[in-house]
Order: C-alpha cells, then structure tokens, then sequence
C-alpha cells in the first residue's frame, strides 16, 4: 500500500491521542494506524526564517515532519493572509476582511516553502492530502518542483458564492492553483457547487469536475463511550449538583465571530423574557475558549460578550440563581463530553459554519434512554445530516428564544425520535467513513462525485409548536 502524506498548517503532537488530540487527527487516526504515513507542516514555534528543511520525528506508523515559520511569515501569511483575508471571505464576512499585499506575499512564500521542505520526502507511489486554506497554492508548488504523486486537497471551511469570493484579492490566483489537485473536497455540496461555478467562471470546468461534497464526521462511538464515563467524574458530578435540580444548556464554541455567540446570547435573554415559566428552571453554559487574542475584532466581540452575559444575569439572576456561564478558557475534551451528556439542550448557532462537529459530538454524547435535543443553525454544514435539531436563523434572537421554549416542553417521546434519527447519520457518516471516501477518490477508484457523501443533500425538519 501506498504511504499517506498528510499536509496541514499545524502538525499535531505525536504525543496526543483519544481524548486529548485535535479533530483533524481524530480523523485521520484509522488511515494512519493502516498504512505508514507521513504528516507534514508548521511546528508551531517561529523562528527568523521559515525553514525550508523538515525536522523528522518517527512515532508509530507515521513520520511527524516539521517547519518552523519565520517571525514575518507567522505576521504576513498566518495572521494576515489567512486569518485576517481568507477566514473572513470565506465564511462570508467580505466586509471585515483585511487585505494587504505583503500579506499575500507572505502567503506565497510559506506555500513554496513547504513545498520545497516537503518535497525531498515524498516517494514515487506516495499520495499527498493537503487540508484547508492556509495551503491552496501548495499543490501548484509540488507541481513546479517536478512532483508527480497524486495530490488531494480539502476545505473544512465553507466556500462562498462566487460574488463573495472575488472580493478577495488575488481569488482567481488561488482557484488556478487548484488545477494541481487531483481531488478536491468541501463538506456540503453548496460548497461543491459555489466551487465550481467558480471555477467555470475562469474557464477551469476540466477543475471543476474533480470537486466533490464530503461531509466530516466524528468518531462517533468513542464520543459516545468517553460520555458515559465521563458523567460521572467529578467535575461532571459538581456541575449538576450546582444545577440544583435545573435543566441545563450548553453551547461549546472557540472564541469566534462566525460562531454566532452575541446572537445566541441574546437568544437566550429572549427567551427568558418571552417565557418567564423558564426563569429559574435553566442554565445557560457557554464554553468560549479565547482564540487570537491579540486581534482586535476578537478583543471586541469578548467585550460584547462580557457585556451580554453581565447585562441579562445583572437583570434576571436570582439569589440562587444565575442564568447564564460563561467560560472563557479552555475546558478538556472529556470534560465537555460529560457535560454534554447531561445537558438537556444542545446550543449550536453559528452565523456559518463547514461542518460544526460540535452539533454532532452534542447528539454521540447523549443518554440514549433520555436524550437532549439539538438547536442547530442552518448555516452550519452538519444541518443536512441532523434533521432532528430544531433548526433556527442563528441572526434572529427570537427565533433562537422560540426553539429553546419548543426544546425546554418537548416530550420525551418526541425527544427520543429525534435524537434516533440524528444518532444514525452520526453513526453512519463517521470519521472513518470520511476518510475512506475521499482516499477512494484521490487514489482513483471511484470518480469524486461518486465518493462522496450525500448525506448533506437530506433537507432539515423543522417542527416546531407555535411561539407563545
């Protein structure tokens, strides 16, 4: 069998495993126990320059091979380029992107640079999977230096329609690199097919056909088992005594502005304001680990948020009660499970979201005899396989208050039809299924629209009782 070689931003530390690795190694972890491997890209640390010349650490079946990124780079093509002008556009938001043309020099230089460092490694039968938008010119480097291997690429983050997309600078650049990729996956087919018309518009339609929808999943039954250990740890067991008996909500989110978080916030001030029968029945709990600090806009939306949890429990909370948590630092994985587990609610309202695994770790980590139900946005790709949540427009604070007041009554009959429905797509488009289909169609054996998922062409229920 051939060798896997992983490209992405960072590499993960070969250390972490189960319950403590990041989600893209979760979801590679069963391709990598099958086959050796290779997983390239930054270390994480910065240096005076990027280094062209990988450091190479051996655990298990894979080779972890690392670059450090130059202090400039790190500015121009990790903060600027990526973070400050392709995350924004991409997830829709042209008009907080921040352009400069060093920033995509910078961009450029990094791209060539992990090519050069990656492509002394590379073996004549290797095949090459690079992930997501800090890389979409590598391909087209890997080309230029004479590489032959078959490459796949891998968005995780939404596509935008081709209007959204060419405000970006130098968008049209991008799309032309992709003509080096041999498969090319997004997570919803609206995201194939605003790839594609793109790409058609530069006349690229021969590129076009190798873009396929492959939503990701998670491991759906190791969530799940991590769950119901984890109830009864002692923090699980400290977070529902302080409940006092009270239903709880949990929304668990890095600290974004895609993610919805003012909006849901709001929503649930409504609600308790809509619904008063709710006061002092429910707890808010809002995990938001701080992401980019250091950048303004993230700056502002913590202080929105202080100001929005401080102003609905400053007017509601009860001596015995406040309504809402918030956290602001990061809580462990297993952690969360167990919270999620007795969590009657499950808060997942991104403004736009690729995927959203955290919607589909709510629905593995429940009880089965007694399941919570999911609000879930419907600009979150998981909405076309979760068609039990209670779908709402994460912009509308009332339509959010409405669903929670629908999920605080809803009988557990109904619960349990919902949450059987989720459970099963959960189950069936898991993480190693991901990863199969779309190695399937890198690797040639089944044409990409053939390999990948429909699951996300499943249209979402929304039924719901009538607002109070």
């Amino acid at each position: 069998m051939s060798r896997l070689v992983i490209v992405a931003n960072r590499v993960p530390d070969p250390k972490e495993s189960g319950a403590t690795a990041g989600g893209l190694a979760v979801a590679m972890k069963d391709a990598l126990a099958k086959r050796d491997s290779v997983w390239f890209g930054w270390s994480g640390r910065t240096a005076d320059a990027t280094g062209t010349e990988a450091a190479l650490v051996r655990h298990g079946t894979t080779t972890y091979a690392t670059v450090d990124l130059g202090h400039d780079d790190y500015k121009h093509y990790y903060q600027g380029f990526s973070n400050a002008a392709l995350w924004p556009v991409l997830h829709y938001r042209l008009g907080i992107a921040r352009f400069d043309r060093r920033d995509f020099a910078g961009y450029q230089h990094v791209n060539a640079a992990f090519a050069q460092a990656l492509a002394p490694l590379l073996q004549k039968d290797d095949v090459v999977w690079i992930h997501d938008f800090h890389l979409f010119l590598m391909a087209a480097d890997l080309r230029a230096l004479g590489c032959k291997q078959r490459i796949g690429f891998f968005l995780h983050v939404p596509f935008p329609p081709r209007a959204v997309f060419n405000g970006l600078p130098h968008a049209e650049k991008l799309l032309e690199a992709l003509a080096a990729v041999d498969a090319i996956g997004v997570q919803t087919e609206d995201d194939a097919e605003n790839l594609r018309g793109a790409l058609i518009a530069i006349g690229k339609g021969d590129v076009a056909i190798r873009v396929g929808a492959f939503g990701i999943g998670i491991d759906a039954l190791g969530f799940a088992q991590l769950a119901a250990q984890r109830v009864r740890s002692k923090d699980v067991v400290r977070l529902q005594d302080s409940l006092g008996g009270r239903s709880l909500a949990i929304g668990v989110d890095r600290l974004d502005y895609t993610k919805g978080l003012p909006q849901r916030i709001a929503g649930f001030g409504a609600m308790l304001e809509r619904f008063p029968r709710h006061r002092g029945k429910i707890t808010f709990l809002q995990v938001a680990p701080v992401s980019r600090g250091d950048v303004a806009q993230y700056r502002q939306l913590r202080r929105e948020l202080d100001e929005g949890v401080g102003r609905i429990n400053g007017q509601m909370a009860e001596p015995d009660w406040a309504p809402i948590r918030y956290i602001t630092r990061a809580v462990p994985r297993p952690t969360i499970a167990g919270f999620m587990r007795v969590a009657r609610i499950g808060l997942v309202t991104p403004l736009r979201d690729g995927m959203n695994l955290v919607a589909k770790e709510y629905v593995a980590a429940q009880d089965p005899a007694d399941p919570g139900v999911l609000v879930l946005s419907r600009f979150a790709g998981a909405v076309g396989e979760l068609d039990g949540a209670l779908i709402v427009n994460p912009l509308d604070p009332d339509d959010i208050a409405e669903a929670l007041d629908v999920a605080m009554d809803m009988p557990a009959d109904e619960r349990l039809d919902r949450w059987s429905r989720m459970w099963t797509a959960v189950k069936a488009n898991s993480a190693s299924v991901w990863c199969r289909r779309f190695l399937s169609a890198l690797e040639g054996k089944e044409a990409v629209a053939d390999a990948g998922s429909s699951a996300a062409e499943s249209k979402p229920r929304r039924t719901r009782k009538k607002a109070a």
